[in-house]
């Protein structure tokens, strides 16, 4: 069921062919760490695993544990925001985050000087995650929160959530956290799917005059893209 899920949230008319092994947790988190290293996002900012000292301890550097999350900073996509909010923001800027993951995007945009970020997630684990990382980058729960929304399809469990996320009921009634204030920059590095059911939200959570980055899409994606998503 689940590869089915993924597949169909890209797009794949075919299911993939795949194997299933089980293996020790503690091999499969050793190995994953192994696979993270410190990444160059532009000259002077760097993303830097946890466990790994800074390569230039005078750049400015992002410090992650990923977790079980997605969003680690080598991922085209994920640079390809960071590159933005680096380029864009100026200062004082609220940020909203869809799809925090790690909490990469909305900790950088953070550090790049924006007054006050929204993290937004339906993985419980994504945002134990991005708590935990902001933590490590000494991000005050008073300008970053942190947003559970429980799906339809989700089971998290209320007992892990992190002191500084504030509880959304469902999916559908994402508004209540998200909309309570208008945001000078609004970025989603989701897939095709999910960002076309989230468009008018995305949109109605902007400012005037906003900016809206959009992260995720697959180059065949594009011309859908674009056919499925209105402007008001």
């Amino acid at each position: 069921m689940s590869i089915s899920h993924a597949a169909d949230s890209i797009g794949l008319k075919e299911r993939p062919r795949y194997e299933v092994k089980i293996i020790e947790e503690d091999d499969w988190m050793k190995g994953a760490q192994e696979s993270f290293h410190p990444v160059e996002v532009t000259e002077g900012l760097w993303v830097v695993p946890k466990w790994i000292t800074p390569p230039d301890i005078q750049a400015m550097n992002i410090i992650l544990n990923p977790g079980l999350a997605f969003g680690i900073g080598d991922h085209p996509t994920t640079k390809l925001c960071l590159l933005l909010l680096h380029d864009r923001i100026k200062g004082g800027e609220y940020i909203l985050d869809y799809g925090t993951g790690t909490g990469i995007l909305a900790i950088a945009a953070l550090k790049f000087g924006a007054a006050f970020a929204v993290g937004v997630d339906i993985d419980s684990q994504a945002i134990a995650s991005a708590s935990k990382n902001a933590t490590l980058n000494n991000i005050r729960p008073d300008k970053l929160q942190l947003h559970l929304i429980a799906s339809q399809t989700s089971s998290s469990c209320r007992d892990d959530w992190p002191s500084r996320v504030v509880e959304g009921e469902n999916a559908f009634e994402i508004d209540k956290v998200t909309h309570k204030d208008k945001y000078d920059v609004v970025i989603a590095n989701i897939f095709l799917n999910p960002m076309l059911n989230l468009a008018d939200q995305i949109i109605f959570s902007a400012k005037p005059g906003a900016i809206i980055g959009l992260s995720g899409i697959l180059s065949e994606q594009v011309q859908n893209f674009y056919k499925n998503i209105h402007y008001s």
